[in-house]
């Protein structure tokens, strides 16, 4: 696709702080199950499209359009881009109908982009180090890591879309120095800032995906923040790993970005560090010739009760960046396949927590404070081991380079709200 900008006829998209120019147009999902795609502020409706004539055919869900296949997907990419294109004949036929077809993004009721099964990476080799300092200082980083991508099952009943509150959970927990555990609200709620992935076609059961052909299933890419309440993970995932830490929330942004928005941030994967294993053959695309990652720029944002009563801007808490991850995409999604897993349309795969190799692109507080034990002092003079009751965390995702607009994922926040009574 040509990295030269078209210009939109919707004002907004033409504007250089906006995620959602012409060249980006991701996918979302309202609440009545509409399709729609964003573009500047406003969205753009796809069944009122179809019913003025200007598509072809209906779009009757977002999980239909995921398991028809990269052909479809393009094709449908491109009627949209001439639609909201400014200088094409079906964008003046879109224009003249445009209060049938747009409506501001600011009163859209946005649901969940998919609802699908739901795995979660642990693809970040920085997050892995870092926490396993934490808890194993003699051996941080467990033999298998680098030859295998991790990951666990999550929970898909308690995917959210951003905005949700988040209810803080009640768990069993046992301090270092005492005696029993003991259940009630955490102490130590955290937030994972990751990316996620769509699927779009599957696979049969029993029939594993080749990394060659493993693009060919990925959808799109949205924003990812997996909750985690540290005390209750640390007590209970030894031996089987994560529960009910990870289970009671995983909040997701309300838009799919489409593999071909991101194609002109694609970029080589990194050289693994001398003495590192490669990938086994089943995961290995030519790795350090050919295998491509992106770089995408996370980031993640607070703001406490007391920052927004007193007009305090967020407090930006980190940025990393994707490219920095271990595993790539396509290789989390080949794994998961390999054993004949079955795949479906609008499941979805999480990088686990992305953090990069310094402080400041640190993905989540349990690593920014070192397990609580260096706290961070906020602008308005509060401090934060964990987070409190009332803050919000907002996760922003941006790609960016010269020469070609700038694609971001919008945003996925959530505050947090006290912990049921008991």
């Amino acid at each position: 696709m040509s990295d030269v900008p078209r210009p939109s006829w919707v004002e907004s998209a033409e504007t250089p702080e906006t995620d959602f120019p012409l060249s980006n147009l991701p996918f979302g999902v309202l609440a009545d199950g509409r399709v729609v795609v964003a573009i500047g502020d406003q969205v753009l409706d796809l069944s009122a499209a179809h019913a003025v004539g200007l598509l072809t055919s209906p779009i009757v869900s977002l999980h239909a359009l995921m398991s028809q296949g990269p052909r479809a997907w393009r094709s449908l990419r491109s009627r949209v881009t001439a639609l909201l294109s400014a200088d094409t004949d079906e964008g003046r036929r879109a224009r003249s109908a445009a209060e049938k077809l747009l409506s501001p993004m600011a009163s859209a009721d946005l649901a969940l982009p998919a609802v699908g099964d739901y795995t979660d990476f642990y693809a970040s080799v920085h997050h892995a180090t870092n926490v396993g300092r934490l808890f194993r200082p003699d051996n941080p980083l467990l033999p298998n890591y680098k030859h295998v991508p991790i990951g666990y099952h999550g929970r898909a009943s308690s995917l959210v879309p951003s905005g949700t509150p988040i209810r803080r959970p009640r768990g069993q927990s046992k301090l270092p120095d005492a005696d029993a555990p003991v259940f009630g609200p955490t102490r130590s709620l955290d937030y994972e800032a990751e990316i996620g992935f769509f699927v779009g076609p599957g696979n049969a059961l029993g029939v594993p995906i080749p990394i060659a052909e493993a693009e060919d299933h990925i959808f799109g890419f949205c924003l990812v923040n997996d909750w985690s309440a540290r005390d209750i993970q640390s007590w209970e995932y030894q031996p089987l790993g994560p529960f009910l830490g990870k289970s009671f929330a995983t909040t997701l942004s309300p838009w799919i970005i489409p593999l071909d928005a991101l194609a002109p941030f694609r970029v080589p994967v990194s050289p693994r560090p001398a003495g590192d294993p490669s990938p086994l053959l089943y995961l290995d695309l030519d790795f350090e010739s050919r295998a491509e990652t992106l770089d995408l720029w996370i980031e993640v944002y607070v703001t406490t009760a007391r920052m927004r009563e007193s007009g305090h801007a967020p407090f930006r808490l980190s940025r990393g960046n994707f490219r920095d991850l271990y595993w790539t995409a396509a290789q989390m999604l080949t794994h998961h396949a390999s054993n004949g897993c079955n795949l479906r349309p609008g499941d979805l795969l999480a990088s686990g927590t992305i953090s990069g190799a310094t402080p400041d692109s640190l993905g989540c507080l349990l690593e920014l404070t070192r397990r609580g034990a260096a706290p961070l002092t906020l602008p308005s003079g509060e401090s934060r081991s964990f987070l409190a009751d009332g803050d919000e965390i907002v996760l922003r995702a941006f790609c960016e380079r010269p020469g070609v607009h700038r694609v971001g994922f919008g945003r996925c926040s959530g505050i947090v709200l006290p912990a049921v009574s008991s």
